[in-house]
């Protein structure tokens, strides 16, 4: 039985070439996803076995080129280079073959076994597009493979390339620049090859190159190296010899070489057929891109998803309350010690259950946004958006980030590496946390439908539109004080339309919601058990005569109810006493001086501590404060009902809970990132910021709600 051996490939590619879908056929299920060490941003890697062999597959970021400006461009050259991976597998965009050889030809230069994967294969074949693989093969001197990643198709023939490729040691042929340049290129190889270890670490060639193009990492590089001062000498020549022969700087020189070899090589091997009429995309876009019709249309397409997700969520939603209301009365009625039941009911049910009842919108509005994404619809939003956003300071691509804002805000903030600007950079990071993220979610649909239950998925929508507003008013004024300077030109590639698979959307949906799932069973699970302890403890003192006169007062008051019914409502009252005396009823009074004039008692600022370690822990935090016991009936009214009936809110307070949550600090996780990518310094300007934002735009709801007279 042969033993299986080892093979790490990295999956490089152009943004938008299907890179991930190339990766998820290859890994399936069997992947996982981190960070890069040092940075932010997000590594995914995968793992499977085939013919005898354990592949390792890291899929690097989207880059169109190794000279790196962009954080995305920086990991995945950096990995390239450090890591040395057995084999590269570089995704090609078939129907745009020209632009996507050029970050090909670099990695050849790398001088380490390369795989090319004509990706996308269909998509070329219905645009006319006929490509002879065997041909550009041959010429590039680069196995290719025809694949359909969205579909699986040439997964299985890619490994099988991969593996004959590594096992033959077959590299590919590197491309030439002509004579002159060569040869400059050919007295610099050698002076980096007298330093063996240098040598050793980046391949001669590869480092040449770069060194001729003024890349500045890799003159960063070879300042160490043992003939570093002839380095540069040989260099200064090579770039006065050929801006003297080409009138050009090396950089341009060197970029034009690349694109006239790969124009000789796609000619042979590319035919395009005549097609009568326009193109699907083309077609479609004339309605979508409209100047006029545009943005309405993004609009009502964003508002559209909203309320489908709260009309079809309704119904799933009330199953789960009903269910977690069943296990409430079930562990009221068993023979379990009372601190368990108490800590089973106020500290589980009512703090997991009140965010797992969620999970279905979750899973409507995650499921249309990845549909919009997966068709390509996401990447015109951005350009119907750009002329707006260059108004208020914002780079066209920041789009992308911001709509990420309303899945989470941590992967948003890293979506943001990819802004070259440093100041565009930071305000977007700024912009993201007023977005309303999944976790805020919750919250809104919490109090939407208690207080607002005939107008509760247009009162969600108006709290993400303020959000939105909010982020815009808050970048411009930040891009015209602290963070001025120029906005830079917006280019981005426009996919083509594609059907979106059952399974990719699927998978996208699985994962964000997986995610939220997991942090109720980890994070808010421990809050909530946490929230139970300091609102349980110490016990209140005198609270045996507290309750025998509770009892009294009710049944003299209401002489008409039940006895199981009094006791429910002095168990209501009882706990309510407890509440007040607990270490969270002290906490909760020495911070209601400050929320006081907003109209939030103690428990409300109680609920909104644990806010900043999960915004979804603000439900379950109330849900242990204002959950009420088992009525006569048996059933367990809703954490909704319990609001509804309790005396300290009305409308008004719930829409200034709703607008303090959409401007507060976001969650640690989020900050964490922040710090990372953007340094303590705009950290510690996003908290104090947030907050003072967040008290006085809450102290305006509340005052324009009393002048309502909500």
């Amino acid at each position: 039985m042969q033993d299986t051996r080892a093979l790490t490939i990295a999956l490089a590619g152009n943004p938008n070439a299907g890179k991930t879908s190339i990766f998820n056929a290859l890994t399936g299920a069997h992947h996982k996803v981190g960070n890069y060490p040092g940075v932010t941003v997000e590594k995914r890697e995968g793992s499977l076995e085939f013919q005898g062999w354990n592949i390792h597959i890291v899929d690097l970021p989207g880059t169109y080129s190794l000279t790196a400006y962009s954080l995305d461009e920086v990991v995945a050259r950096d990995f390239v280079l450090n890591e040395k991976p057995d084999i590269i597998v570089d995704v090609l965009d078939s129907t745009n073959l020209e632009r996507n050889l050029y970050l090909l030809l670099q990695l050849i230069e790398l001088g380490l076994p390369v795989v090319a994967a004509l990706n996308m294969a269909d998509e070329a074949a219905e645009k006319g597009i006929v490509i002879d693989h065997t041909i550009l093969s041959k010429t590039l001197g680069v196995p290719m493979v025809p694949t359909v990643g969205s579909r699986g198709e040439g997964a299985r023939e890619l490994l099988e390339t991969v593996i004959s490729t590594f096992e033959a040691h077959t590299l590919p042929r590197m491309p030439s620049y002509g004579a002159d340049i060569e040869a400059h290129i050919a007295a610099l190889v050698e002076l980096l090859k007298e330093d063996k270890d240098f040598a050793a670490a980046y391949s001669p060639r590869w480092m040449a190159i770069k060194l001729i193009e003024k890349d500045p990492d890799a003159r960063k590089r070879i300042e160490h190296h043992a003939r570093a001062a002839k380095i540069h000498a040989a260099l200064e020549a090579a770039w006065h010899w050929i801006t003297l022969h080409y009138g050009k700087d090396a950089e341009i020189i060197l970029s034009e070489q690349r694109y006239g070899y790969i124009h000789g090589a796609v000619s042979e091997a590319i035919h395009r057929k005549r097609l009568r009429g326009i193109s699907l995309t083309e077609r479609i876009d004339r309605f979508v891109m409209h100047p006029i019709v545009g943005l309405p249309l993004f609009f009502f397409i964003i508002w559209a998803i909203f309320k489908l997700t709260f009309v079809v969520g309704e119904y799933p939603v009330a199953w789960l309350e009903q269910l977690f209301g069943y296990l409430e009365a079930v562990v009221q009625h068993s023979t379990l010690p009372a601190m368990i039941q108490d800590l089973l009911i106020n500290g589980i049910i009512h703090g997991v259950g009140g965010v797992l009842s969620f999970v279905p919108l979750i899973v409507i509005l995650f499921f249309c946004i990845s549909v919009l994404e997966d068709t390509g619809y996401i990447a015109r939003a951005a350009f119907l958006t750009d002329h707006f956003l260059h108004t208020i300071g914002l780079h066209g691509q920041s789009f992308m980030p911001l709509m990420l804002g309303f899945g989470c805000s941590v992967p948003a903030i890293m979506a943001t590496r990819t802004l070259k600007s440093p100041k565009e950079r930071i305000a977007t990071i700024l912009a993201i946390p007023f977005i309303s993220c999944g976790g805020k979610l919750p919250i809104y649909v919490l109090l939407a439908g208690t207080f607002f239950p005939k107008n509760a998925s247009t009162v969600v929508m108006l709290m993400y539109a303020a959000g939105l507003v909010l982020s815009i008013l808050s970048t411009f004024f930040l891009r015209r004080t602290v963070l001025r300077g120029e906005s830079m030109p917006f280019v981005m590639e426009l996919p083509p339309y594609r059907m979106p698979t059952l399974k990719g959307v699927l998978w996208h949906v699985w994962e964000k919601t997986w995610s939220y799932v997991r942090k109720a069973g980890t994070i808010i699970l421990a809050v909530s058990v946490l929230m139970w302890i300091i609102t349980s403890y110490p016990k209140a003192k005198g609270i045996e005569e507290f309750a025998s006169g509770a009892q009294a007062s009710v049944a003299e008051a209401l002489p008409e109810l039940s006895d199981a019914a009094i006791t429910a409502r002095v168990e209501v009252l009882v706990r309510q006493y407890q509440l007040e005396h607990s270490i969270a009823g002290q906490i909760g009074k020495i911070i209601e001086p400050v929320i006081a004039p907003i109209g939030f008692n103690w428990k409300i600022g109680i609920a909104l501590i644990p806010g900043f370690t999960a915004k979804e822990l603000v439900v379950s935090t109330l849900g242990v404060l204002y959950g009420a016991p088992v009525d006569e009936s048996g059933e367990s009214p809703s954490l909704r009902q319990s609001l509804r009936e309790a005396p300290d809110w009305s409308p008004r307070i719930a829409l200034a809970l709703m607008a303090f949550i959409l401007v507060m600090p976001p969650c640690f996780a989020s900050l964490a990132t922040i710090r990372a990518e953007a340094g303590n310094k705009w950290l510690a300007f996003q908290v104090a910021y947030s907050l003072v934002l967040a008290w006085l735009i809450s102290f305006l709801v509340s005052m324009l709600g009393r002048a309502a007279g909500m």
